[in-house]
């Protein structure tokens, strides 16, 4: 059975930890691994800092992520209606960034698509940009198993 939820938050300080927290916290019910909640949490973070910094260019705007559940396979959809993106291939490639004065490494993207099994960025100038990543979280039947003595 699938399960899911979405929520809205404005590009203010504080929010982007909020967004990661709640995405590790909700996909904690799968008994992931500390590293990979780790891997998750940093995606969603890199997604939801990019439409703050790019996306809304530091003003405030509005913030949507859904995240589902289904099996132990995780979908986080983290979309805006900033400016858009106007060459999603170009800006995919590590290091490309728009913004060099604000010492931003461009590698946002390649973080999400290193942490995630597969990202798709959709997006279109003045229309705003919707990334969708999915993560299939491996079995650790040994992390299930009771620890009595022995």
């Amino acid at each position: 059975m699938e399960t899911g939820f979405r929520m809205e938050f404005d590009t203010v300080p504080g929010c982007e930890g909020f967004a990661r927290v709640t995405a590790a916290a909700f996909a904690a019910r799968i008994n992931p691994t500390v590293e990979e909640l780790e891997e998750l949490k940093t995606a969603v973070s890199e997604a939801v800092t990019n439409c703050m910094i790019h996306g809304y260019e530091g003003k405030i705007g509005i913030v949507r992520m859904e995240v589902h559940i289904l099996g132990r396979t995780v979908t986080v959809v983290i979309s805006d209606s900033g400016r858009g993106i106007e060459n999603v291939e170009k800006a995919l490639q590590a290091c490309y960034t728009t913004k060099p004065e604000l010492e931003r490494s461009g590698m946002g993207f390649t973080f999400m698509q290193l942490f995630m099994d597969h990202v798709e960025v959709k997006s279109s100038p003045a229309d705003g940009t919707t990334v969708t990543m999915v993560r299939r979280f491996e079995d650790h039947p040994e992390e299930l198993k009771p620890r009595g003595k022995g």
